[in-house]
């Protein structure tokens, strides 16, 4: 799968590290970077993740047969239509949006309606970290990457997306856009409120100044995630409400069970409690299914 030019709208943490695989694995012949400030234009270039940066929309898109939206989901809808008309009819635009029902429903009749092709896309892959400095060629190396077509998907664009994708070498799912946003839902828009209350709780400044000294690697990697954008999570938490508020009710009532056994002491509920967490977690590393 060969790309005459990619265009990556959003050079951050996942569009430079989209610039590095794709160079490192000759998968274009050039890659352009679209900007917000006028310093990442030279910094992208410096660092090798684009050919070619511009803050300007519609010009980076010129040419491009793959634009990939690597900003924030709030920012789509407004970038696709600044970039609407340097689209060339036939290109491919996918994303690596987290939440995918509303996106997916914005922007595949706006970039039809230039006679282009939208495929949603969100590669599970990234850190705590952002920004393009954090930029590594292997983010996408065995990653899971769904791909969210409609009855509207051109089957070809979704065979080229998909084909992209798995040349990173990551490893493709395709879901609908409702099914998506219900499962990450739970699994990484939840987490993520988890680990920010903790970090906001236990780190609160109404706690003694001891509290933060005690707080050893177990706090450490359980809230590691809290660490990441504070924007992109805001947008993910809007986009995605519907689903989150009903999976923060079933958790919160599971955690009102826990809560009765320690004011029972009930022994044998609380020891259920963390003996199915440890089989379930163990069962599932022990099937492939955790990040190395």
């Amino acid at each position: 799968m060969h790309w005459r030019k990619i265009t990556l709208a959003g050079v951050g943490l996942l569009g430079g590290s989209l610039g590095l695989a794709i160079k490192q694995r000759r998968l274009a012949d050039r890659v352009d970077g679209l900007v917000r400030r006028m310093a990442s234009v030279s910094e992208c270039t410096r660092l090798g993740v684009v050919d070619h940066a511009t803050r300007h929309p519609a010009r980076s898109v010129e040419g491009a047969d793959l634009v990939i939206l690597c900003t924030p989901i709030a920012r789509m809808r407004e970038m696709v239509e600044l970039m609407r008309p340097g689209l060339d009819p036939g290109t491919v635009v996918t994303d690596v949006g987290s939440v995918k029902g509303a996106v997916v429903h914005d922007l595949e009749p706006l970039v039809s309606s230039a006679g282009a092709h939208f495929v949603g896309s969100h590669p599970l892959a990234g850190t705590e970290k952002s920004g393009v400095l954090a930029a590594r060629p292997d983010l996408f190396d065995q990653a899971w990457c769904v791909l969210t077509p409609t009855p509207r998907t051109s089957a070809d664009a979704l065979e080229r997306v998909d084909g992209f994708w798995r040349a990173l070498g990551g490893r493709t799912l395709h879901l609908t856009p409702e099914d998506h946003d219900e499962l990450v839902g739970r699994s990484s828009h939840l987490p993520h409120i988890v680990a920010a209350e903790l970090a906001n709780y236990v780190l609160s400044p109404l706690h003694p100044p001891e509290q933060a000294l005690l707080c050893a690697s177990g706090f450490r990697d359980t809230t590691r995630i809290a660490s990441g954008s504070p924007e992109m999570w805001r947008d993910i938490a809007l986009a995605n409400r519907k689903n989150l508020m009903r999976v923060l009710g079933v958790f919160i009532e599971d955690l009102d069970e826990f809560r009765h056994a320690l004011e029972s002491g009930d022994a044998r509920a609380i020891a259920d409690f963390f003996e199915e967490a440890k089989q379930r977690r163990d069962q599932w590393c022990e099937q492939g299914r955790s990040p190395e």
